[in-house]
């Protein structure tokens, strides 16, 4: 017979995992099907930056506002997947702004987008 200590332990990972197995996911899902990436690089990136973003950003937002508990119950693990899916969203949308911006500026060198950046920030 398993030990009942094993056993919560294995259920609350399970649950902790369970935020990251949907929220993730759907998060990638949702922003591709909104907005189509024009090339193969554009879309490897922004997908690498949504994954990141939801894990990274999600447990940030967790961490933060103190939400450990709330992998204890499954619907609490529900709440904690949607932070990861709504984490992951800004990430689409940022890696999109910056090839539409790069893309404009093909012919400029580094020195000149710094500047730009820093004239249009006021700094």
């Amino acid at each position: 017979m398993t030990e009942p200590a094993t056993t919560a332990a294995g259920g609350f990972a399970l649950s902790k995992l369970l935020g990251l197995v949907l929220g993730v996911p759907l998060a990638v899902a949702v922003v591709m099907i909104m907005t189509r990436p024009r090339s193969s690089r554009e879309w490897a990136v922004a997908l690498i930056s949504t994954v990141v973003v939801s894990i990274g950003g999600g447990a940030a937002v967790i961490q933060y506002y103190s939400l450990h508990e709330w992998a204890v119950t499954f619907y609490g693990s529900l709440a904690l997947a949607s932070l990861h899916f709504t984490c992951g969203l800004p990430a689409w949308v940022l890696v999109r702004a910056w090839f539409i911006y790069a893309e404009k500026r093909r012919d400029s060198t580094l020195p000149d987008l710094v500047k730009e950046i820093r004239e249009a920030s006021g700094k």
